[in-house]
């Protein structure tokens, strides 16, 4: 039976690809931060049989939220059924169905389905849940759409996943400290021209920054951040240069008789269309991932570089 003040929303898209793939997607759920913008990072908390827990973060109506919900996979039947068990509010009750239905076999329909209670039944907060469920699902849909009929298509190389590591002789907490206070980059910096950093969750960050390039020139990112002290910091850009489509980001930290390992992780997905513009024309592919990787690998280390002397300096 629904529950008085239980609102429902319906949202649609057909895409190009066999049903097979389209769930596939779906279940991945720790892949959903490279398949859906809101999605920050997403963890499988535990799994049971076809019923599993998971935790998400992720942006809703431009604020940064975490909750964790319990999924009820049935892949014979293409469905995925959800319900929040840790709402994050305005959110009083959020659960609903992925249906994953073909219509030839090339071609899916996809539906995703909402029901929502607001806390005391606010109308403030339902008006509030009601625009984040419409926003986030017609970006969601769109994004599963886009990725599935655009996979095989992707040109090669547009795709980069890379990482870089230093060693330092110091406390994993230390270089955390350092990575987590991003508040201060832009005097421990010298890329960093200026920085703003909120934290209105304890360890749940959202980052604007203005990057300076080797030529003299800024541009300016925005990010939501993931912390998990004393070892992780896991990103994902929602403002992104002209070059990217994508980019996450971790910082890991891993703890040895030696001293700490720091790495820097990093997945892109190219802006292809925008290459010429950026680089002229003639760049293509290679020229594009070239350049994106030296500039992110080239801010990594510097920064890998300074956590270094500042983690050792307390020793």
């Amino acid at each position: 039976m629904t529950e008085p003040g239980t609102r429902e929303a319906e949202h649609g898209v057909t895409v190009a690809a066999p049903a097979a793939d389209v769930y596939a997607l779906l279940a991945d759920v720790e892949n959903w931060p490279l398949l859906f913008p809101p999605t920050v990072h997403a963890e499988r908390v535990e799994r049971v049989g076809a019923s599993e827990r998971i935790r998400l973060w992720a942006t809703a109506n431009g604020t940064a939220k975490t909750w964790t919900s319990l999924r009820l996979l049935d892949p014979v039947r293409r469905r995925i059924e959800f319900r929040q068990e840790v709402p994050a509010p305005p959110v009083a009750a959020m659960g609903g169905t992925w249906l994953v239905d073909p219509l030839s076999h090339a071609t899916t329909r996809v539906t995703l389905r909402h029901h929502y209670r607001a806390a005391d039944d606010a109308p403030d907060g339902l008006a509030w849940i009601e625009a984040a469920v419409d926003r986030n699902s017609g970006a969601e849909l769109a994004a599963l759409k886009a990725h599935a009929e655009s996979a095989a298509a992707a040109p090669d190389g547009s795709v980069l996943d890379f990482e870089d590591t230093v060693r330092i002789d110091g406390e994993a907490k230390d270089v955390y400290e350092f990575l987590d206070r991003a508040d201060r980059w832009a005097e421990r910096l010298p890329h960093v021209a200026g920085v703003a950093l909120a934290e209105d969750t304890p360890g749940l960050q959202r980052l604007r920054m203005d990057t300076r390039a080797p030529d003299g020139s800024t541009h300016t990112t925005e990010s939501v951040r993931v912390c998990f002290p004393h070892h992780l910091i896991v990103y994902k850009q929602t403002t992104l240069p002209a070059l990217m489509s994508l980019h996450t980001g971790r910082w890991r930290l891993e703890r040895d008789a030696d001293g700490t390992l720091a790495t820097a992780r990093h997945t892109v997905v190219l802006a292809t269309e925008n290459i010429t513009r950026v680089l002229g024309e003639d760049a293509g592919v290679p020229e594009a991932a070239a350049y994106v990787r030296e500039a992110l690998s080239a801010n990594s280390r510097a920064t890998l570089g300074r956590a270094k002397e500042y983690a050792e300096g307390r020793r």
